[in-house]
């Protein structure tokens, strides 16, 4: 089942200094646990295509469906908003209380969930994350990487069926880092929850089962990372980083060397290479 299906989606920024087309006719299905980074330059649209997955935003044209649910029908919204759960950039923006299990209780205190469910969702969600050891914690004394944990624990204590991670990880050290992606793989590939990751880490996007590419506001390229990492001139021509390794295993390939084309991580690199030998 799909949980996202976007059809020709528009959306323009109007300004004092005129209009900003952001998305220019996007098509983006996103099945039931599948697992999607979204690539893109700074400003070639992937945050604000992100903002309508949720109806933060709504389109300007065509047509955005959550599970079914059309994003322009105002009966609906409430309804589209819990099926899908934003976490952006910066935590400290999201953490509302004082405590760690108190934040993480507040989400679903609002959607009016009885006070035993919330306990036992409040529990289920920071066994999720790896930080029921801190529930009695203060969330400012928290490194990054814990804050953002604290927030998706927020949001899956809301029971979405999507997560929307939104450059989540971009204000993060390398440690921080790491924790959010085992995080976010380990409730995708152990638990089914459904993913999409707006980043700009080429590293993040490798880990995902399929890749998208944004640029001037539209879909440019789309399919495994293997594929899409592939297509390195065309991904350097659009200004994006690739992958050292899998740019290094191209072009040994077209030396001569029997490499396969999967190749992404140096890991793997290494290991073709001394099968070699």
């Amino acid at each position: 089942m799909d949980i996202l299906d976007i059809a020709d989606l528009h959306h323009i920024y109007r300004g004092h200094e005129g209009e900003t087309i952001a998305l220019a006719g996007v098509d983006l299905v996103v099945s039931e646990g599948e697992f999607v980074a979204v690539i893109g330059r700074n400003g070639s649209g992937k945050s604000t295509l992100a903002k309508h997955f949720n109806a933060i935003l709504l389109p300007g044209g065509g047509r955005v469906l959550v599970a079914g649910l059309d994003t322009r029908e105002e009966a609906l919204l409430w309804s589209v908003r819990q099926m899908v759960g934003m976490v952006f950039q910066h935590p400290d923006n999201q953490i509302v209380a004082t405590v760690v299990e108190e934040d993480v209780a507040f989400g679903p205190e609002n959607l009016g969930v009885p006070t035993a469910e919330i306990i036992e969702r409040v529990d289920a969600s920071l066994r999720q994350v790896n930080m029921e050891d801190y529930r009695t914690h203060a969330p400012h004394l928290l490194s990054g990487g814990q804050k953002q944990r604290v927030a998706i624990a927020g949001i899956l204590a809301m029971r979405p069926r999507l997560i929307v991670l939104d450059e989540a990880t971009a204000m993060l050290d390398p440690i921080g880092r790491s924790e959010v992606m085992s995080t976010i793989l380990r409730l995708n590939r152990e638990e089914g929850m459904t993913a999409v990751l707006i980043t700009h880490h080429m590293d993040e996007a490798v880990k995902a089962n399929r890749v998208v590419v944004i640029d001037q506001g539209q879909v440019v390229l789309s399919g495994t990372p293997a594929e899409v990492f592939s297509q390195y001139k065309l991904l350097e021509a659009l200004g994006l980083d690739v992958p050292v390794a899998a740019k290094l295993s191209i072009l040994l390939a077209e030396s001569g060397l029997p490499l396969p084309a999967h190749i992404l991580t140096a890991e793997q690199l290494v290991d073709e290479l001394c099968r070699l030998n």
